[in-house]
């Protein structure tokens, strides 16, 4: 029922069945008026006419007002014979009156009686003393016409003798022009139904092409531009139609560059290495790629329609202010979140070609390395003034005291002598690792690399150490140390460059020395693992605390500063080290723990070598 209903309601309120009901309302209106108009004027003439046909003879008239106005004793007589004479189907009665109100003659033989009594009809009266002829319609049991005229005396006399009453039965007229009605009405009911289906038809030609736009414009607003409007005619709505296709094939081609310049953004953003907010004209966050959303550490959830000064941290400040003013700030994100990361944001508006701000673009750029880098820069170039100004104080001191004389003095001068040398030595040596630092970082030291039986090559600088404890077993002043290896025997053959390695390996040997008690062992072993060979150097020092791990291969980091310059250490060999290794595509770290001793690693990329390679290396 309510389906049925539903339907019916959409087709009485469709344009279609809109159109036909009101063309029909307006043919029945048109249709209704003239046939008002027409059995108007038709009962109007019918009446006329009717009114002509019952009007009596001239000749009969002159001859009844020639009997009124006889003296002859028998002009009753006269008269009744003329009225019953007169011959007219349509009169029913006939009444002679003289200008006395008195009447002389009648048509109806029943009505005798009444000849010769006065007559009670004013309108006869009036007809008499004015002279004007009286025509009305009465309804007397029927509908009859009354005309009433008045009787003149001949000669041209205007003098009334009498009035003749006429009365005579209009049911053939009204009968007539009921039956003309019928056939109007029915005639009127075909037009309508007829003008009602061809309205249909109009409006149905009218309302399909409408139909079929309405159609394609609902398929237009899901995106589906493939069907097309059909042409009927070559009118206006077949202009209409074709327009409507051109504007469907014009919004497709505009969809479709609308969708290719939205997926390009979306990908020049997506693959940003800076973050992208874009906010409306309220300050809130409608757009965010995902380069801030790693930057911020947040999801995009959390981001949307909020306001950019709280998603970027600022809680001083406004967002509308911080759009307005398009400053340049620096954004340091919570390290309690994520590592700690420096932002450089920066700020531009959007507008309209009116003027008007429809909202702004922040660009977020990570600004850490930057920042890190001249925060290195800042301290290397504080520690290398530091590392420079306690040598060449000591310098200047000792050459003072020379000045002064002390080296006259033989046992004073050689101990000054010998410090100043000691000093000086120990910058060239700052300074030599300086220059190897700066051409690794400018990468214009050259690797002059081979293949070398990293076992061998291990064993070989090993050995050198050893020689070194024998030469001087019978000094007591220097260090007794052991060394323990652990490199088995298999030949493991990597590419590298024996100076740089061998001054890798130097360097760390002499920390193990340096910072191992006395008659302390060293370890060093040799594994492979997987596609790299791992060398590992461990002592039994004081080891390193573990909030130093990390920063042992800084420049010029020292853990201990007072003993490591009290052994004339500039600093700088392990972040020599670190270059070197890192050159050969390798990597080193170390593992300390506080009075156990520290465990240094150097990892090198290794290949394993078929019997083909070993023969032809033969």
């Amino acid at each position: 029922m309510k389906r049925l209903r539903k339907k019916l309601n959409d087709t009485f309120n469709s344009i279609n069945m809109k159109l036909a009901i009101v063309f029909m309302l307006m043919l029945l209106a048109t249709i209704e008026v003239i046939g008002a108009y027409f059995t108007r004027q038709l009962e109007q003439t019918s009446i006329e006419n009717f009114q002509s046909s019952i009007q009596i003879q001239t000749v009969v008239s002159n001859q009844l007002a020639n009997q009124l106005t006889s003296d002859s004793k028998n002009a009753n007589d006269r008269l009744n014979q003329i009225v019953n004479d007169y011959n007219n189907d349509a009169i029913s009665e006939i009444i002679v009156v003289d200008n006395k109100d008195t009447i002389r003659a009648v048509s109806n033989l029943n009505d005798k009686s009444k000849i010769g009594q006065r007559i009670n009809n004013t309108d006869v009266k009036r007809v008499i003393s004015t002279g004007h002829q009286i025509n009305k319609v009465i309804d007397d049991h029927g509908n009859y016409m009354i005309q009433i005229s008045p009787l003149t005396s001949g000669n041209g006399s205007n003098n009334n003798v009498g009035a003749i009453y006429v009365k005579a039965s209009m049911q053939d007229v009204f009968n007539n022009l009921r039956q003309i009605s019928l056939t109007f009405l029915i005639a009127s009911l075909i037009a309508a139904l007829l003008g009602a289906f061809l309205a249909l038809v109009i409006s149905r030609a009218i309302t399909q092409p409408i139909e079929e736009m309405q159609k394609q414009a609902l398929h237009i607003a899901d995106g589906d531009y493939s069907s097309q409007v059909k042409i009927y005619s070559n009118d206006e709505l077949g202009q209409l139609g074709r327009a409507f296709n051109t504007l469907s094939v014009r919004i497709e081609r505009s969809q479709e560059e609308s969708d290719s310049e939205r997926r390009r953004l979306d990908s020049v953003l997506s693959h940003m290495s800076d973050g992208v907010l874009a906010t409306d004209r309220h300050g809130n966050v409608s757009v965010v790629n995902q380069m801030a959303l790693n930057f911020l550490n947040v999801k995009e959830e959390d981001v949307i329609k909020k306001p950019i000064a709280e998603v970027l941290g600022l809680k001083d400040t406004s967002s509308q202010d911080l759009i307005s003013s398009q400053k340049e700030i620096v954004v340091i994100i919570d390290p309690n979140t994520r590592d700690e990361m420096i932002l450089h944001a920066s700020f531009s508006l959007i507008k309209r070609v009116t003027g008007f701000v429809s909202g702004s673009v922040c660009v977020l750029h990570d600004v850490t390395e930057q920042q890190k880098n001249e925060d290195s820069q800042k301290q290397f170039v504080s520690n290398v003034s530091h590392e420079l100004r306690t040598p060449l104080t000591s310098l200047q001191a000792y050459i003072e005291a020379l000045n002064e004389g002390a080296w006259k003095d033989p046992n004073i001068a050689p101990k000054f002598l010998e410090v100043t040398q000691q000093e000086t030595s120990r910058m060239i040596r700052m300074i030599n690792d300086l220059l190897s630092l700066s051409r690794m970082d400018r990468g214009v030291s050259k690797m002059d690399l081979e293949f070398v039986n990293l076992n061998d090559f291990v064993n070989h600088i090993l050995n050198r150490f050893d020689m070194i404890v024998k030469t001087d077993k019978n000094n007591d002043k220097k260090k007794k140390y052991t060394i323990k290896r652990e490199l088995g025997n298999q030949a493991l053959w990597v590419e590298i460059d024996t100076d740089k390695m061998m001054q890798v390996i130097d360097n760390i040997m002499n920390n193990a020395i340096k910072y191992s008690p006395d008659g302390g062992v060293i370890t060093v072993r040799l594994t492979q693992n997987k596609n790299h060979v791992i060398l590992s150097i461990s002592d039994q020092g004081l080891g390193i605390p573990r909030k130093d791990l990390g920063k042992i291969f800084d420049r010029f980091y020292r853990v201990d500063k007072a003993r490591s310059r009290a052994q004339g250490g500039t600093g700088l060999g392990l972040a020599i080290a670190k270059e070197i290794v890192e050159a050969h595509h390798g990597r080193i770290w170390a593992d300390s723990s506080e009075g156990k001793g520290s465990t240094f690693y150097i990892s090198l990329p290794y290949e394993p070598m078929t019997e083909e390679d070993d023969w032809d290396e033969v």
